[in-house]
């Protein structure tokens, strides 16, 4: 066999192998969309459950359900006031939540459309009652104009609020274990 004609074999069956691969990894990432339908419970402004299934608005962060915030110089629970309004969007009758990967938690990530179609995730960004965790933009950027929810005073990101909440656990937790070693408590 000429030198030519093996080159030629040789990049066809390495072409070859290249699309086998390619069709493997995206069929591996073909999942399966997850559908959820029913009467949701809004755990937050940005979780929901259904039964024992706990789904997360993808693309989204919401405050914290104890988070206050401030409006007009005054405090306001804007946490609870994002679970409230995601509470109410989900009640519509054919609310439907798609979805097919898991956050760390083990939660379903998924994207809410009500029964008239509208994206659940994009009106609570629209609103200001969360803020976009990619995808979004557009939404929040509405929303800072028109300086709704959130954007209407000032606030802290929710991300900020757990991590806050992550060391001063950490911390707190330690001098309790070590409070109780040396006999403090």
């Amino acid at each position: 066999m000429t030198r030519g004609l093996r080159l030629i074999r040789d990049g066809v069956t390495a072409f070859a192998l290249l699309a086998l691969v390619a069709l493997i990894a995206a069929k591996l990432n073909d999942a399966a969309k997850i559908e959820h339908m029913g009467a949701f419970h809004a755990a937050d402004g940005d979780s929901l459950t259904l039964g024992a299934e706990r789904l997360r608005l993808e693309g989204i962060d919401a405050p914290e359900l104890n988070q206050s915030c401030e409006r007009e110089g005054k405090a306001w629970a804007c946490g609870r006031a994002a679970r409230e309004a995601l509470q109410g969007m989900v009640l519509a009758s054919g609310t439907l939540c798609q979805g097919s990967r898991h956050d760390r938690y083990d939660r379903l990530l998924v994207i809410c459309r009500s029964g008239a179609g509208g994206d659940i995730n994009a009106a609570m960004v629209r609103q200001g009652m969360a803020i976009s965790y990619g995808g979004y933009a557009k939404e929040e950027a509405d929303a800072k104009a028109q300086k709704a929810g959130l954007w209407a005073g000032t606030f802290e990101r929710p991300r900020d609020v757990r991590d806050h909440a992550r060391q001063s656990s950490g911390f707190d937790g330690a001098l309790h274990f070590i409070g109780r070693i040396v006999g403090w408590e």
